[in-house]
């Protein structure tokens, strides 16, 4: 077990079990699947640091529980020779969370906040763009954690060479560029926004070298 994980897991699945047990088998899926070998940023340490960030920040949740249960699930499918990462591991949540003490509107929206990570467009519902905000901090970070989060990634598509990921990778940052704002709360557009199109304008410039 992860020991600056797992009490985090364990006390937020406590509101919805007592099952000890289950909480423990739970956690050891969710271990495996961000612990695999092809996996070099998309870790724990990716939802430990959106966990920290939000405690830091004290960002305001309406529904805490399960911004919380959102974060550990969102990428909990990830494989970079799939399209539909997100969609899978937002079935994966609510496979997991419906036999647990959760209402369905609940499971809904676990799910839709998880889906919304796929295109990181605005959201109606403000967690959600809570939850997007979080998993993209890292591209407001200082350069040099930028470009260390970079090289995690290309190590994440090794599988495909330059003349394929360059294009793939170019395209995804323009896509970031393109939106009105990256960051979707005024919160983590104000600490982050500038930053973030500096790094991602930088990266483009690196990439079509």
């Amino acid at each position: 077990m992860t020991p600056a994980l797992y009490p985090v897991w364990q006390d937020l699945l406590l509101n919805f079990t007592q099952e000890e047990t289950r909480i423990q088998q739970l956690w050891a899926e969710l271990e495996a699947a961000y612990s695999g070998k092809n996996r070099h940023y998309h870790t724990l340490h990716h939802i430990q640091s959106m966990l920290q960030l939000a405690e830091t920040h004290q960002v305001r949740a309406q529904g805490p529980l399960l911004l919380k249960l959102a974060i550990f699930y969102h990428d909990a499918v990830y494989k970079t020779t799939r399209n539909d990462n997100e969609e899978k591991s937002a079935q994966l949540a609510c496979q997991r969370m419906k036999g647990l003490v959760l209402p369905p509107a609940d499971l809904d929206q676990l799910g839709h906040m998880i889906l919304a990570t796929k295109q990181h467009q605005r959201q109606p519902q403000p967690d959600t763009n809570l939850l997007l905000d979080l998993d993209l901090s890292i591209l407001g970070s200082g350069w040099l954690t930028y470009w260390e989060y970079t090289q995690l990634i290309r190590k994440e598509y090794s599988v495909y060479p330059d003349v394929l990921y360059k294009p793939g990778r170019r395209k995804v940052l323009q896509h970031f560029l393109d939106q009105e704002q990256i960051f979707k709360t005024g919160h983590f557009t104000a600490l982050f926004e500038a930053q973030a199109k500096e790094n991602l304008r930088r990266e483009l410039d690196i990439l079509a070298r």
